[in-house]
């Protein structure tokens, strides 16, 4: 698949290294919201194996806050750009806003990935215009408020509908099926019963025939199950992505860039052997 000037091969799994510049998000809020210690944890995904970088300027985690349009745009473009600058590897800019999209597009940016799946005003437009891939997440409610009391008939038929619905959107707003990357959307609005019913189905998702990206690092269905910290999630989150692999997902969004890398080899080293 083409991520703006750059190919990557989607027959093996990607690693997609998590670049928060923000002061809250659940993991590393605060770590990288400057602009030099940003820019050394991306040589250090660089080397560890990420072959993308994917940068956010507001924290989705539940309860989270809006930000502003004016103070997201400060925090990721200058990011971006310096990264655009000095690395030659895909930049996902993670953000719900069509303007954000639009400017991260102009600075380099080579995929969308959005957690509202492009429903809120003008991003339609601004994908279509574009010639970058898209990635669409699956979120039952807003980051406010998606746990409450997340609700579905059948999560993974739920899920899958809701996909159909927003390619066809998409499809009629000018973005071509070919560009669409596909995101269950795991920890958000979702119970840990239905989490791991997603992970453990997540290959019915296949029969949209777009890639698939699973993003479990850390998150809460791992903490809550275990009974563990977020800085204790290690062994959990290797685990789930193996697992996600092991489903069909060919783009693993994670923090820990390296242990992940080689978690992946020793699946892609398996999976040589069964096609053989």
């Amino acid at each position: 698949m083409k991520f703006g000037t750059k190919q990557l091969d989607l027959s093996e799994v990607q690693i997609m290294g998590i670049l928060n510049v923000t002061p809250d998000s659940f993991s590393d809020g605060g770590n990288f919201n400057n602009i030099d210690h940003a820019i050394k944890q991306v040589q250090t995904m660089v080397n560890d194996g990420a072959t993308i970088i994917d940068i956010g300027g507001e924290s989705t985690r539940p309860g989270a806050v809006d930000v502003e349009l004016q103070e997201e745009l400060d925090r990721v473009i200058p990011v971006i750009e310096a990264i655009t600058e000095r690395f030659d590897t895909v930049i996902s800019i993670d953000t719900s806003k069509a303007e954000v999209m639009q400017a991260a597009i102009v600075s380099g940016a080579g995929l969308i990935n959005d957690v509202r799946a492009l429903q809120n005003e003008g991003c339609l437009d601004v994908v279509a215009k574009s010639d970058l891939p898209v990635c669409l997440m699956h979120m039952q409610g807003m980051p406010r408020t998606m746990q409450s009391a997340p609700h579905y008939i059948d999560v993974v038929q739920d899920v899958m509908r809701f996909f159909q619905q927003r390619i066809q959107v998409c499809e009629q707003a000018g973005i071509k099926k070919q560009r669409i990357i596909l995101d269950p959307g795991y920890g958000f609005g979702k119970t840990l019963e239905q989490n791991y019913q997603l992970l453990a189905n997540q290959s019915q998702l296949l029969q949209v025939g777009l890639p698939i990206l699973a993003g479990l690092s850390r998150k809460s269905m791992i903490g809550n199950l275990l009974n563990c910290s977020v800085e204790q999630r290690l062994a959990g989150s290797l685990s789930a992505a193996v697992l996600a692999a092991l489903n069909g997902a060919k783009i693993i969004r994670v923090h820990d860039v390296k242990e992940t890398v080689d978690a992946v080899k020793v699946f892609n080293a398996m999976v040589a052997q069964i096609n053989n």
